[in-house]
């Protein structure tokens, strides 16, 4: 049966609602603040491993949680828009942790061996995929959606916070003209500058704790 592209964008539209509703106040107890030591944490991948914040110091290290069933995260996978961030930067040294904090029985919740799945299904690159199916890292940093994402220098001091770029749109088209923060933060810091914009407003589905 053919779908019209009305009824496709309609669709569209209400599975972003969806995604939208029920979003996190701006503050939470726990939040991670831009300028100080970022909140250690442990935490399991998908293969079993522990891993620990510290056992990055001394490097870069991006947080990024996401959801693969919200449509803010399908426009940067889809696209390979994450993919290239997550090559270029890695190639460099930078730590790209992958966080799924959604819980079980909620969208975007992933078992080890989904979660790899997704990785090799859409060719991804982080060093690792981190499980919070319990939601402590999370509400630990405060993310509040999917796309959120967080850098680490290696003095352990969180030196950005937010969104990934000043474009808050599901559209892949938008990309392109977009300022990507992250991108923006990575590259002032890895060549001694100081962070531009450090903090920004995430955009995306809510994390589904």
């Amino acid at each position: 049966m053919m779908v019209s592209t009305s009824a496709r964008n309609r669709n569209q539209a209400l599975v972003i609602i969806e995604c939208l509703l029920g979003m996190p106040p701006l503050v939470q107890a726990g939040e991670a603040v831009v300028g100080t030591p970022a909140p250690q944490f442990s935490a399991i991948d998908t293969t079993g491993q522990s891993r620990r914040l510290s056992d990055w110091r001394g490097r870069y290290v991006v947080l990024e949680w996401f959801n693969p069933e919200c449509p803010f995260v399908k426009k940067h996978y889809d696209s390979g828009n994450m993919q290239r961030l997550q090559e270029a930067y890695t190639a460099k040294g930078v730590v790209w942790l992958s966080l799924d904090s959604s819980a079980p029985g909620k969208q975007g919740h992933l078992s080890p061996a989904q979660a790899h799945a997704f990785v090799q299904q859409r060719h991804a690159h982080p060093t690792a995929v981190l499980l919070d199916p319990d939601g402590s890292l999370g509400k630990l940093y405060g993310a509040k959606t999917t796309p959120h994402l967080f850098i680490v220098n290696p003095e352990g001091v969180l030196i950005y916070a937010g969104a990934i770029d000043d474009t808050p749109s599901a559209d892949p088209r938008d990309i392109s003209r977009a300022r990507n923060y992250v991108q923006q933060a990575l590259d002032e810091a890895m060549s001694g500058q100081s962070v531009s914009t450090p903090a920004t407003q995430s955009y995306g589905c809510s994390v589904k704790y």
